[in-house]
């Protein structure tokens, strides 16, 4: 899924995974359904659709694509870079430590660590928690009807208390844009008894993102919350006890998190579950740098590696364990849309708000020149928000789309009902600095006020220089600080003065919170759905704040296209309008597009198995790939792992 393997920030990866994680628990999704209509016109199911029918009848076994005869137990580990105080992910302060949600459910259930469950259909989710759940065909209200054998960790029955105290904690607590719109959203929440629980949604709103943003919200103990005073909005290290599969064993803070496999959870016979969760221990392994975290991958100090650093691919992998077979280097298919990854324009700032300025840093990047040069040759070209999708917008609109845009009326500018969808400039490969660009870049800047003085910098009529600051995480790969100094001094030719701010992890993280740049490499999200996440990630309500918008990207069109969509009836009125949007994403142009690979690279010690057909929407290797005894002990007894 990753669409960036220049971008090894393991710290930053690791951080914004635990955020994905946590907030696409409740804030993404269109969780398909089988139902069954009573009288009462009320829908009674073991999951959700918006659309129609789960691809799981509800007496399913277990997951296809799953092993149910997986053998339980071993060690996975992988590696984190920089820091984490924080084992609170919910909160803006600290630095959330790797995989810090593992330990929470919800109601509709999700994959190990916060991915997708099931993970070969879209937006598909199932009860866990949740054995079934009721709402009635206009979706005013749902009810959920909980397993009551559930339980946390410490063995205390996790009842619809819990679930309600957790929603309002959220709500009272949690990360402002999240709490600001679905604050709007919910009107009620009634415990009907203990392992009962109704939600009842606003009038005169969409219908979509109300019950799977509910059915997807981390449940925590309310009794814990209570006797020890602990806020949600606050860094700690201790934790709520958790329902799931995993749980805590121990911290070392800036070294080390051990999770283990809880002995008595207890969904573990659930079909939800049968052959998922399948190591005892999963241990993350912090680093200072790239550097030391690979060369600790060699010596055996870790035993899982997802690469992200094409030059280390390419050319750093040829040495004996390798050679021998002892770790195993693949590449494994991804079916996901690729992360939108890119250089994101600080859209605060005053001297990008002339679009001209965008468009002229933007030619300054060579994306040829730096896949050829610096990343061997291994990636594409990235385009659109749903690249390589039904959904990713081509040509000039026409048909339904060219209708639905039309309808927007002055809202749309003309460019777009005529022009072809933005594709990224091309340059030589041949050279880092494209002449051609170059003078076109010029040429914008000087149109945009931007004059060349005596010593070739770039002022405005006030004598002010163009100046931009770029942070970078120093914790992060060779390469990308590689790209990103020769994108730089390509805009240094343009007479622009530019400042590479390579900090710590912990400072990264604080300025990146607090949009403390002018230039930054980042990412959002892809989409083949609509849900309330695009809100928070590319709407204008919580634009200020949200630290899903690195840009501040704020754009009434984009607004009313995401309203629009989920106004929508069918799935095919729904993706006319989510290929407008990745059209109108891609002309606010807030981001330059970086580039993409279509394949996950690994590389283990061999001593961890797979199901053979990977799916479509998972790598999966903490979720259903398990532990082979065997190997493991050949590999110790040839010294292979420490």
């Amino acid at each position: 899924m990753t669409a960036d393997p220049a971008w090894t920030c393991a710290s930053k990866t690791q951080h914004r995974s635990v955020l994905w994680g946590a907030m696409m628990s409740f804030l993404i999704g269109v969780f398909a359904a089988g139902s069954v209509w009573s009288e009462e016109e009320t829908i009674v199911s073991h999951g959700y659709s918006f659309y129609g029918d789960l691809t799981y009848p509800a007496d399913y076994p277990h997951f296809d694509y799953v092993n149910p005869d997986a053998p339980k137990g071993g060690e996975i580990s992988f590696s984190a870079l920089g820091t984490f105080d924080s084992m609170n992910p919910y909160t803006r302060k600290g630095r959330g430590g790797a995989l810090s949600t593992i330990m929470f459910e919800s109601l509709l259930g999700e994959g190990t660590g916060g991915t997708t469950a099931p993970a070969d259909v879209y937006a598909e989710y199932y009860g866990l928690v949740a054995e079934r759940l009721e709402y009635d065909v206009d979706r005013n209200w749902v009810i959920f009807y909980m397993r009551p054998e559930a339980r946390f960790s410490d063995g205390t029955p996790l009842t619809a208390y819990d679930v309600e105290f957790s929603q309002k904690l959220i709500l009272e607590q949690g990360l402002q844009s999240y709490a600001d719109a679905v604050s709007k959203r919910i009107t009620d929440i009634e415990v009907i008894d203990d392992h009962t629980i109704k939600y009842s949604f606003t009038p005169g709103i969409s219908r979509r993102s109300l019950i799977e943003v509910v059915g997807g919200m981390s449940i925590w103990s309310k009794a814990w919350y209570e006797e020890t005073g602990a806020r949600l909005d606050e860094s700690r290290l201790e934790t709520s006890p958790g329902s799931g599969p995993y749980m805590i064993d121990t911290i070392d803070v800036n070294r080390r998190i051990v999770y283990k496999r809880n002995p008595d959870y207890w969904g573990n016979d659930l079909p939800f579950n049968v052959g998922r969760n399948n190591f005892d221990i999963i241990r993350v392994e912090y680093f200072g740098d790239e550097n030391a975290a690979f060369e600790a991958f060699k010596a055996g100090e870790y035993t899982f590696r997802t690469e992200g650093n094409s030059r280390q691919w390419a050319s750093a992998y040829d040495f004996p364990k390798v050679n021998n077979g002892q770790i195993v280097k693949k590449e494994l298919p991804d079916g996901a849309p690729p992360t939108p990854t890119g250089f994101v324009f600080n859209l605060g700032r005053d001297i990008f708000k002339d679009r001209r300025v965008r468009e002229a840093v933007a030619l300054g990047f060579n994306f040829e020149w730096t896949n050829e040069s610096l990343q061997f040759g291994l990636f594409k070209p990235r385009a659109s928000f749903t690249q390589d999708t039904e959904l990713m917008a081509v040509g000039k609109p026409e048909g339904a789309e060219l209708a639905f845009l039309q309808s927007l009326g002055d809202l749309v500018p003309d460019e777009m009902l005529t022009a072809e969808a933005r594709m990224p400039h091309t340059s030589s490969a041949n050279r880092l600095l494209d002449r051609r660009n170059l003078r076109q870049a010029m040429k914008l800047l000087d149109e945009a006020g931007w004059a060349v003085d005596a010593n070739g910098k770039r002022r405005n009529a006030d004598g002010q220089p163009l100046e931009i600051t770029f942070l970078l995480n120093s914790a992060g790969s060779s390469t990308l600080r590689a790209v990103v100094e020769n994108f730089l001094s390509n805009l240094q030719a343009m007479g622009i003065d530019t400042v590479l701010e390579a900090v710590d992890a912990s400072q990264y993280t604080s300025r990146e919170r607090d949009r403390d740049y002018d230039l930054v490499f980042d990412q959002y999200i892809p989409f083949l759905s609509t849900g309330g996440g695009l809100q928070q990630f590319y709407g204008s309500e919580a634009a200020a704040f949200s630290v899903f918008n690195p840009a501040g990207l704020a754009s009434p069109l984009v607004d009313e296209i995401i309203e629009a969509s989920q106004r929508m009836e069918t799935k095919e009125e729904t993706d006319v309008t989510l290929m407008a949007l990745d059209r109108a994403l891609r002309y606010e142009f807030f981001m330059i597009p970086a580039w993409y690979n279509d394949s996950f690279w690994v590389a283990y010690y061999d001593k961890f198995e797979h199901p053979d057909v990977i799916p479509t929407y998972a790598l999966g290797q903490l979720d259903f790939w398990w532990y082979n005894q065997d190997k493991a002990d050949a590999l110790r007894s040839a010294g292979a792992l420490r």
